[in-house]
């Protein structure tokens, strides 16, 4: 039986959760001090989740996870056949692996009044899973004020960009509740890649927190309905869409990542390069590589780069340029249609990969 370490309150948990029960994989879920440990012995950093397999093997990072269990258990796929469909579902997989952490740090930490007396008690049954239930929120008063602080200047949120980040956040959830109203999931009836990575940031802290909580329902119920489905799935493994069909009203969303999030992607691959020439004997990467500017809505702002994310960026890149030109001819003029046909053009002269749980250039 594979051992899931993570939380329910933890972000990327709710996605090798809801990976792991839709695909009916046996698991015991579990975090203690001495798991802690552990984590830190083999992945090098106490960070969730991570799954120890039956072979005793530590796996961390939810992507990995993800692909080392496909591996194992390929039926139902959660990566469509349909090329179109395949390209969608790797888009937003990083859309909501990358870009809705910035909503679901904000909408957890900017909120202080309505969620911290919920947060404190989670965190405190994250670090002392065993102590006494009146003790637990008052050692969670460290991590809440390291995460209520840096969060911020990583992602590039102050008074003038948050304003615009949730009108953005708000827009997104209305058009993905729209286009819930005609299909359980992105692509048909069955969770992709792209459901997953969604599910991460509107699960944990949107769909668990009082104050975005109770707002997404208000706003978004059937975005609310999802989570909950996506984490507790049916019997039935579902079906995608039939001729590789990508439903419109799935072109808001993707419109939304190309507008907002696509750019950033293509500066991290420039500055990956840059900062790469000027490190040759980095053995992996550190979380940041400097600031860049960027555009969040109206509103120009200035964050971390994370090069982590051109990891991610290269999923749905490599897939789209790897075909062939009557599948691009099929592709592009929707691509062109929403404005993600340039990024997508992006070359990677430094590939990066993520090998013993680092972040490093992809071996030659």
């Amino acid at each position: 039986m594979y051992q899931h370490l993570a939380h329910g309150i933890s972000l990327y948990s709710g996605k090798t959760r809801a990976y792991l029960r839709y695909k009916k994989i046996p698991f015991e879920e579990r975090l203690s001090s001495e798991d802690y440990g552990q984590i830190q012995e083999h992945v090098g950093r106490k960070i969730i989740p991570v799954i120890i397999t039956p072979e005793g093997e530590y796996i961390q990072d939810t992507t990995v996870i993800i692909d080392h269990l496909e591996g194992k258990f390929p039926a139902p796929s959660i990566y469509p056949d349909g090329p179109m469909q395949k390209l969608v579902a790797l888009l937003l997989e990083t859309y909501g692996d990358e870009w809705l952490l910035l909503p679901a740090m904000h909408y957890r930490w900017h909120f202080k009044r309505q969620n911290l007396w919920f947060v404190l008690n989670q965190f405190g049954d994250v670090m002392k899973p065993h102590w006494p239930a009146f003790a637990k929120p008052l050692v969670a008063i460290p991590a809440a004020l390291y995460f209520g602080r840096m969060y911020k200047p990583l992602m590039g949120l102050d008074e003038n960009t948050e304003p615009e980040l949730e009108k953005i956040t708000e827009a997104f959830l209305k058009d993905f509740d729209r286009h819930l109203e005609g299909h359980d999931f992105l692509l048909g009836s069955r969770p992709s890649i792209g459901d997953f990575g969604l599910v991460a940031p509107l699960y944990a802290h949107m769909a668990q927190d009082p104050y975005p909580k109770q707002w997404m329902q208000d706003i978004a119920p059937r975005v609310f309905d999802w989570t909950r489905r996506m984490q507790n799935p049916g019997g039935d493994e579902g079906s995608f869409l039939p001729n590789d069909e990508i439903p419109k009203t799935l072109y808001p969303l993707l419109a939304r990542m190309f507008q907002d999030q696509l750019p950033l992607l293509v500066d991290t691959v420039r500055a990956v390069a840059d900062w790469t020439a000027e490190h040759p004997d980095i053995d992996h990467f550190p979380r940041t590589i400097g600031r860049h500017d960027f555009t969040l809505g109206d509103a120009r702002g200035n964050r971390a780069i994370l090069p982590y994310q051109q990891w991610m960026f290269q999923r749905p890149l490599r897939h789209y340029q790897g075909l062939s030109d009557a599948e691009k001819q099929r592709i592009d003029p929707l691509l062109k249609e929403l404005g993600g046909y340039d990024g997508l053009q992006t070359e990677i002269s430094v590939p990066l990969d993520y090998i013993n749980h680092k972040l490093v250039v992809a071996p030659s």
